[in-house]
């Protein structure tokens, strides 16, 4: 029933309101009520409303699925109520909704009972003027914004605070934690913050690995209250050791008295182990320098030498203090000298590296033939510095050192070719992998079954293991009529790229062959035919095994067609029973992909009300036991019996979980599942 009020001419309804009139829905069961209200509501001068009145709660919240309201206002004592848990049915229905809600009794408790049922106000039937319910209407409106806006406050800060990378805490002086973020707890190993607090009671005996540690941390703070990058190792919750690097405050009172401390957590695991990997290198480096039988040494700009290696001190006869700050004219013929320092000028000037053979003459020494290395040095600043060179002698070995060298330079061009080729490679298979994952269904299409359209016929459920980057299963669900859906379920033989690329090739064909997509054996064998049109251009045939279902909810009826996949599994939850969906003709068909003018056949059953259908790959079926048994389709259907009362994402998961159980080396195969609930 519909009751238009409000004052003529009004051009504005305050900061709450908009120009347009407010839609009221009213569920009341009194009729004088509902008039008086109207009436009220009709004086109003700044407040134009429309109301539609609902004579019970049943057709208020129908309304409410069917039309957009302001506001509702609902009588407490509505006969098919549930008193104030009416404001919980409503809320479900329209949570974004201001309620009002109106009673005949005046007790304070009420009305504070009702806004913490979730209610905006309460008010009294018998002291409702029109001011008074139009101040009501606009602090409901109003009240609801702020508790709108409050909420996406706290779920932005929430948010915020969970997504950091850092972890965030609060800690107890004794040692146990008062709050911990997101973050924290996956820095730890825990799955959530409230895992981490209930575990972690005694942080000095359970978190830091060094016994004392949190003592000394503790000492740390007393002495400034504030305390930065106190790096510690400590257990994750598997009992692996991690760095961690820790930031803190003292949150004192006003009298200064210590309430907690309060600070933040950062995983230095990485940086620990380069910095450990860097001192080694470094110690490694020196090592080197000093026991490999070459000549090295290092010059500024100017071409002083500024380190020598004890093996070129020794060529020089001179000790390094002697070598430092000195050039070559203090140790070599002009001629060299001179040659030397062109070639450093042009190495620090081009920023090139630079090898060649040199003439060389150590002092009192006949000149020899070395190979001489020279790269240049930068600082921090990226500024070259000088230069560091390494030499030695090759005058017996010139040739062979020159063939392995260039061995040497083409295996490094191979393996960085190689890993960049790996790297390409695997950059492709993410890519794949996430393009194969936008193949599947995102979304089930929804089959109302129900006269108020609350529920859908049809609930599918699925899971998808490819044992690879990329898989060879494939499925789709489409809604071919308002009572019928459309199942398309496929496996490709084999895994990987290979296999992956067949289901890419088939959702179009799918896509395009839905005016035949009532009939499941016209279905497949049109598929069929275009895919081997496909296929036999390629030279490679591909087994594809599928099975396609139609399912109409209203007649019960399943229609199927089946090209060599293994045999769906019909549950029948009300006794129990499982049994396989037999082939059509009762003789198996030839997979797709094989023979270009195969004609497949349909078949039908009956599927009842809370029945459930299960559709699988033979990945699955295809492993083995301890022994080297195959784990078989009657073991399967035995499974499903004994769980035949979980719902379906529990079922699945439960299969799974038997079937790694059964099997010590787990799945060979990709395993996709489909579970399909008939639940009107």
């Amino acid at each position: 029933m519909q009751l238009g009020s409000g004052a003529a001419g009004c051009e504005n309804r305050a900061d709450i309101m908009s120009e347009e009139r407010l839609k009221i829905l009213l569920i009341e069961h009194d009729p004088g009520f509902v008039q008086a209200l109207g009436q009220m509501l009709g004086t109003a001068r700044d407040l134009p409303v429309d109301v539609t009145a609902a004579g019970d709660l049943r057709a208020g919240l129908q309304a409410l699925g069917g039309d957009a309201f302001d506001v509702v206002m609902c009588d407490v004592a509505v006969p098919d109520g549930a008193g104030l848990a009416n404001i919980i049915l409503i809320r479900a229905e329209a949570p974004e909704l201001p309620i009002i809600v109106a009673g005949e009794s005046d007790s304070e408790a009420m009305a504070v009972e009702a806004v913490h049922a979730g209610a905006q106000d309460y008010l009294v039937k018998g002291q409702l003027s029109p001011s008074w319910l139009e101040r009501s209407i606009r602090y409901a409106i109003e009240r609801q914004r702020m508790d709108r806006a409050l909420q996406e406050a706290e779920e932005k800060y929430h948010g915020v605070f969970d997504h950091l990378v850092e972890g965030i805490f609060q800690t107890s002086p004794d040692g146990r934690y008062l709050m911990a973020n997101l973050a924290l707890a996956r820095i730890y190993g825990y799955d959530s913050p409230e895992e981490l607090m209930l575990t972690l009671t005694d942080i000095s005996r359970s978190l830091y690995v060094k016994p004392g540690r949190r003592e000394e941390f503790v000492a740390a703070m007393q002495k400034s209250d504030v305390l930065t990058g106190f790096e510690s190792q400590v257990f994750r919750k598997d009992g692996s050791i991690i760095w961690i690097s820790e930031n803190c405050r003292a949150i004192r009172d006003n009298l200064g008295r210590l309430l907690y401390y309060e600070g933040t957590v950062e995983d230095t695991t990485q940086r620990q182990m380069v910095e450990t990997r860097l001192r080694d290198s470094e110690t490694l480096y020196h090592s080197l320098v000093e026991t490999l039988p070459q000549n090295i040494f290092r010059k500024d700009l100017k071409g002083r030498f500024t380190f020598a290696n004890q093996h070129f001190c020794r060529a020089l006869g001179r000790p390094l203090e002697e070598i430092v700050g000195k050039t070559d004219f203090d140790f070599f013929p002009a001629e060299l000298a001179a040659k030397y320092q062109q070639d450093d000028r042009q190495i620090i000037a081009t920023g090139t590296p630079y090898e060649s053979v040199e003439d060389h003459q150590p002092p009192g020494h006949e000149k020899m033939y070395v190979q001489v290395v020279k790269t240049p040095l930068y600082g921090a600043d990226g500024m070259p510095v000088g230069l560091q060179g390494i030499f030695w002698d090759i005058t017996d070995q010139r040739r062979a050192e020159e063939k392995l060298r260039a061995a040497h330079a083409q295996l490094e061009q191979n393996r960085k070719e190689l890993h960049e080729k790996n790297q390409q490679m695997e950059d492709d298979l993410k890519m794949a992998r996430d393009i194969q994952l936008t193949l599947l269904p995102q979304h089930y299409p929804t089959f109302r079954a129900t006269a108020d359209q609350s529920s859908t016929a049809f609930q599918f459920t699925h899971r998808y293991l490819p044992t690879g980057s990329v898989g060879g299963d494939f499925f789709a669900v489409s809604e071919i009529s308002e009572r019928k859906a459309g199942v398309f379920f496929c496996d490709v033989a084999g895994h990987g790229v290979r296999a992956a690329l067949v289901p890419a090739m088939i959702r179009p064909l799918v896509e395009d062959l839905n005016p035949c997509a009532d009939d499941p054996g016209l279905f497949l064998t049109r598929l069929n035919s275009d895919l081997c049109a496909i296929l036999k251009h390629t030279g490679t045939p591909m087994l594809t095994t599928a099975f396609y279902l139609v399912a109409d909810w209203r007649t019960g009826s399943m229609r199927y067609a089946n090209a060599g996949h293994p045999k769906p599994l019909h549950l029948r939850r009300h006794t129990g029973a499982v049994q396989s969906m037999r082939s059509p003709q009762g003789k198996p068909q030839a997979a797709l992909g094989l023979f270009e003018k195969a004609v497949y056949h349909s078949a039908e059953m009956a599927f009842a009300h809370g029945d459930f259908l299960f559709l699988y790959t033979d990945g699955l079926v295809e492993v083995h036991g301890k022994k080297g048994e195959l784990y078989s389709p009657a073991e399967l259907a035995r499974a499903l019996q004994k769980r035949a009362q979980l719902p379906a994402g529990e079922l699945l998961d439960a299969l799974l979980q038997e079937v790694r159980e059964f099997s010590e080396a787990g799945f060979s195969d990709d395993v996709c599942l489909l579970g399909i609930d008939y639940a009107t």
